[in-house]
């Protein structure tokens, strides 16, 4: 080290000095190195564990939106997709269950947290019965249901989207059910479908002998 270099630097300076104050000022820096070097390992061995506490530095948290979802009779079962998943310690990867939800954190992959948070789902689960696994490249989370029956989708909020689509056009009366689906096209229709369906719509009306205006009023 340089301290040992600095010693040996004197010890030849102490032969050399014919001067007694010279002389005695040597022999205190050596005396001052030799306690350095001799302190040294335990500053180093203190500095290294001081290094080994510090946390592993994590960047941001990532949000989960990609994922699949299967079931069997008594499992509702997500399958989420993270590379390298598997080389993480298992207290790493922890998922907190609720009867109507649950919320997964995946720690320090690649310098990362991963975060997914499912609300509202769609019928009770058995917070005790749920449980995670991990799997090469993925996670597999076990939703264990209450009541064994299929499920139509995820959440309450899905169901609710799909009730909703359904009621827009399944009515009793055919007719209004192609005018609500002609109406949705409309709205989310660019310039051009919209003038098809009014060139549409004008051409029916004449065909039926009736004058009713065009869809955008």
């Amino acid at each position: 080290t340089q301290l040992e270099k600095d010693l040996e630097e004197v010890k030849e300076l102490m032969k050399k000095a014919t001067r007694k104050r010279v002389y005695d000022i040597l022999i205190a820096e050596k005396y001052k190195l030799e306690m350095e070097i001799k302190n040294l390992p335990a500053i180093k061995i203190k500095e290294e564990a001081m290094e080994e506490e510090k946390p592993p530095t994590v960047g941001y948290t990532v949000k989960i939106n990609s994922y699949g979802w299967d079931q069997s009779d008594k499992f509702v079962k997500i399958y989420i997709t993270l590379n390298g998943v598997q080389q993480l310690p298992a207290e790493n990867v922890q998922v907190h269950f609720t009867e109507r939800s649950f919320d997964l954190l995946v720690k320090n992959l690649n310098g990362k947290n991963y975060s997914m948070t499912f609300n509202n789902l769609l019928k009770p689960i058995s917070v005790e019965g749920s449980s995670r696994k991990i799997k090469t490249d993925m996670i597999l989370v076990l939703c264990k249901k209450k009541q064994d029956e299929k499920w139509d989708c995820l959440t309450q909020v899905e169901k609710e989207s799909k009730e909703k689509e359904k009621a827009s056009y399944d009515t009793s009366d055919p007719g209004e059910g192609l005018m609500n689906l002609l109406k949705k096209m409309y709205a989310e229709g660019d310039d051009e479908m919209k003038r098809t369906i009014n060139k549409a719509w004008v051409e029916s009306r004449e065909k039926q002998g009736k004058g009713d205006i065009p869809l955008d009023i």
